[in-house]
């Protein structure tokens, strides 16, 4: 792994891994109504402070995805190997993620499936993804990118609990008390 990613423009880039992403987000949230779509990007109920660590995080991961766009995979490494395993089990936790939510009611905290495991799988699917495109393109400051952008994530799904709690009240509580954030035990 190198400090930063060989950029350049090619065939065998990040993009490959990336459009893939795209294309299975963009096909599986086609599949999701109107409402359901509001509800997983409604923001209406964060604070301020949620909204700024939120968009630093994203800052952070734009810079990710457009070093990875264009680094240069690096095949034939160990590092190769284990970003695309990681990156196919995150696209397929995904997808799996946005289906439970989907088909959950729209007037209760999602508490099925995957989210009976964990109160965030999409965004724990979705970091592996990006740690699996970080790892095919060998880079250590994508790493450290990625790293912030998980820790704005953390203070983000903070404020946004805050707000689920508001919404649902003691519902949303007791699931709290059952399932982990993350996975197993965070």
């Amino acid at each position: 792994m190198d400090l930063i990613p060989e950029i350049r423009f090619g065939l065998i880039n990040g993009w490959i891994y990336f459009v893939f992403y795209l294309v299975v987000f963009i096909i599986i949230m086609s599949t999701c109504s109107k409402e359901v779509r509001k509800r997983l990007y409604d923001r209406s109920l964060w604070d301020k402070k949620t909204k700024i660590i939120t968009a630093i995080g994203k800052l952070f991961s734009f810079a990710n995805i457009i070093m990875i766009f264009f680094g240069v995979i690096q095949y034939r490494t160990v590092e190769f190997i284990v970003g695309t395993i990681l990156y196919s089990i995150g696209l397929i936790g995904l997808v799996i993620a946005i289906i439970n939510y989907r088909n959950a009611p729209l007037d209760k905290p999602i508490t099925r499936k995957l989210y009976k495991i964990s109160r965030n799988p999409q965004i724990v699917m979705l970091y592996l993804i990006i740690a699996g495109m970080i790892l095919v393109i060998g880079s250590w400051i994508n790493l450290i990118f990625l790293f912030i952008s998980v820790i704005c994530a953390y203070f983000s799904i903070l404020g946004e609990e805050k707000a689920l709690t508001g919404q649902y009240g003691e519902s949303y509580l007791n699931y709290k008390k059952q399932v982990p954030r993350y996975f197993l035990f965070f």
